[in-house]
């Protein structure tokens, strides 16, 4: 399959392989954080980690929606669904199983008689307060900058049909901060939570933004970022990047994803969510805490069509779950096996934290494609049968 399989090529792989050797092979660690969830999945997936040096440790960062999504949002769109019959509350599938307050979730609040629905689009809920004039549809909106330009288009649309039935709960966030957040902690001279050597930088939010919003992490704290698609080459020649940058002092932001990114990004996309949206003075990110400037809310023109401000939500933060170590995971501090519900009480089929929710939570990740790597390796295991001629 063009364009598919020159990015999966097992003989292209092992000679990365052997070049991160090499490169690595310096006697000092490294550590680089993937910030995209979609880069998690593809080293779970593809087994990269298998093929990097013990040297080097990729650690995962917040860059899955639904994991960075607080419960108090949650709960806030719980709240709203169960109060308000006439209400349709639509959303992407993976926040419908994300745990919530007293043991729910949009899926439970189903059960419970709420109208949850999940939808593929921003269009299809917009589609669907066509169809039912007579009852509110919400949209529950998450996600970095990717997903933003749909939900500001619709809320444009929205206003200029004057479609008075459609409102979004907007919960869009940005990447920029949260990395800042990674390397500058809350809390002004607090140390940083995990040492980094640099970033894998997201794909699809890049392609949005552009690489130009990275530059300044890069000169300021020095940290490196390569911006990787997510094909398995992808991350490997991004990882393959880092070290060389690393090892010869240089800390700037290039671009491995030349396909699809360019410096400047999306105007017309950037131009459209300027247009609907303005940055929140503060918003709750799970694990990371309530950072400035960090996410959207919808500007005054689109009140309308603001699901806060016309039922009066009202947001009340929830502290997570003692026992789930998601947040801490989330900072790059702990890995998915450093909490005690991972593979036990808490699965992809009975999640008990968010990082288990989403294909791109790490934990989810590391369940399905690498948690039988963390078994330990018995004799018997590598015991030539008794039987089996070793002549």
């Amino acid at each position: 399959m063009k364009y598919i399989d020159e990015f999966r090529d097992q003989a292209l792989a092992a000679g990365l392989a052997r070049a991160i050797a090499h490169e690595a092979g310096t006697g000092r660690d490294y550590a680089f954080m993937e910030f995209c969830g979609g880069h998690t999945h593809t080293l779970s997936r593809y087994g990269i980690a298998d093929l990097l040096p013990p040297t080097l440790r990729m650690i995962h960062g917040p860059g899955c929606p639904v994991c960075v999504l607080p419960i108090g949002r949650v709960d806030m769109a719980i709240r709203l669904a169960l109060s308000r019959p006439e209400v349709i509350l639509c959303t992407y599938g993976d926040c419908l199983r994300v745990p919530a307050s007293d043991g729910l979730s949009l899926l439970k609040a189903k059960a419970h008689g709420a109208d949850v629905r999940m939808v593929y689009s921003t269009a299809d809920a917009l589609a669907l307060a066509r169809r039912e004039p007579g009852r509110e549809v919400v949209f529950f909106a998450i996600g970095f900058e990717t997903t933003t330009p749909p939900t500001a288009l619709v809320l444009r649309e929205a206003a200029r049909q004057g479609l008075a039935n459609f409102s979004v709960i907007c919960n869009h966030v940005l990447t920029p901060a949260a990395i800042a957040a990674i390397l500058e902690p809350p809390g002004g001279n607090a140390p940083q939570a995990v040492q980094i050597d640099g970033f894998v930088g997201p794909a699809h939010v890049s392609t949005v933004i552009g690489s130009r919003p990275y530059e300044a992490f890069a000169s300021t704290h020095r940290k490196p970022v390569v911006i990787a698609g997510f094909e398995p080459l992808d991350v490997m020649q991004a990882i393959l990047m880092l070290l060389r940058q690393v090892n010869t002092g240089r800390a700037v932001v290039e671009n491995e994803f030349t396909r699809a990114v360019t410096r400047d990004g999306n105007l017309k996309a950037q131009a459209l969510v300027a247009e609907v949206f303005e940055p929140r003075p503060g918003f709750e990110w799970r694990g990371l805490g309530t950072l400035p400037d960090s996410a959207l809310r919808i500007r005054v023109a689109f009140t309308a069509w603001d699901a806060e401000a016309k039922f009066d939500l009202g947001y009340t933060p929830v502290p997570d779950n003692k026992a789930c170590e998601c947040g801490a995971i989330l900072r790059g501090v702990k890995s998915p096996i450093d909490c005690k519900l991972f593979g036990t009480v808490c699965t992809p089929e009975t999640p008990m934290g968010s990082c288990m929710v989403s294909s791109e939570g790490a934990c989810a990740a590391h369940y399905t494609y690498g948690r039988f790597r963390d078994l330990p390796l018995r004799a018997s295991d590598t015991a030539t049968p008794a039987n089996q001629d070793t002549a």
